[in-house]
């Protein structure tokens, strides 16, 4: 419930962001008649999401408590890594820079099919991302939390979003953001423990499986304190040795990359930046750009 929770409120105020964004621009560029097309591509992106995502779900649900799940199991998690750390990296490379993209990529969009296009492509890789995120934790955790928590986590995006462009509400972007990146980069590595520990199960690594504790007793993983520390955390009662590596391997050079990512630097003698990084729709003049 919680990694869904936060993958959703995240995504869907990144997502919310860039259509304000490009919203924004289409006023300014005087193509306000274009906003339709952009709804629509919005609708298309998440209905597509939506409709692949539970396919997939129900399509691998059939082959329960086989190879097969496991096999699936193991490669959405290894994506879900990838996707999560590229995902985590991206916005802070790009998160100065993003107004300005939208605002290029919108001015050179003459039609509505183009605009209508632009949109689905940038709702569509937040969508995608967040239907293959949900699947690998819907591997791990119970059904209705799961969906519980990604109402929640879109219902809480769309309360942000209502206080900071109806209400004025200044968030600090900077902030959000890397709280946002640390808790998923913390989910990734939990995934990747999930990846190692499935991989060793199917014979595809045979190395690095001894255990190294046991903490059952004390803490299983079937209760539902183990379980909400399984899904957030990546606990495991009896992790293997290489599990355990790679587990603590990927926090510190990921949590290296992107402490060193999210660091300012400022020239010598320069005032300090503003406290918010990723940029705010400009139509807006109560947020920081």
């Amino acid at each position: 419930m919680i990694p869904t929770f936060v993958l959703f409120l995240r995504e869907g105020l990144e997502a919310s962001l860039i259509i304000s964004i490009l919203f924004a621009a289409l006023r300014q560029l005087g193509q306000t008649r274009q906003m339709r097309a952009v709804w629509t591509g919005v609708g298309l992106a998440i209905a597509g999401s939506l409709v692949g995502g539970a396919v997939i779900y129900f399509t691998v649900r059939t082959y329960a408590d086989t190879r097969f799940q496991m096999v699936f199991e193991t490669g959405t998690f290894l994506a879900a890594v990838v996707l999560l750390t590229g995902m985590t990296f991206w916005v802070q490379r790009h998160s100065r820079t993003l107004k300005r993209e939208i605002v290029a990529k919108a001015s050179t969009a003459g039609s509505g099919f183009a605009m209508g296009l632009l949109a689905f492509s940038t709702v569509g890789r937040e969508g995608l991302e967040s239907a293959v995120f949900t699947l690998a934790f819907a591997f791990q955790t119970n059904g209705i939390l799961l969906i519980l928590g990604g109402l929640l986590g879109i219902t809480a995006s769309i309360g942000l979003c209502v206080l900071i462009y109806r209400l004025g509400y200044r968030l600090d972007y900077r902030i959000f953001f890397r709280v946002m990146g640390i808790l998923l980069l913390v989910f990734a590595a939990g995934l990747l423990g999930n990846a190692i520990q499935n991989m060793q199960a199917l014979g595809w690594v045979s190395f690095g499986t001894t255990h190294l504790w046991n903490t059952g007793r004390l803490l299983s993983e079937d209760s539902p304190l183990g379980d909400l520390l399984h899904a957030f955390l990546g606990y495991a009662e009896s992790p293997t040795a290489l599990q355990a590596t790679l587990y603590v391997l990927y926090l510190l050079v990921a949590g290296t990359i992107f402490g060193r990512m999210t660091r300012r630097p400022l020239p010598a003698g320069a005032p300090p930046a503003p406290s918010a990084s990723t940029p705010s729709a400009p139509s807006v003049p109560t947020q920081r750009a």
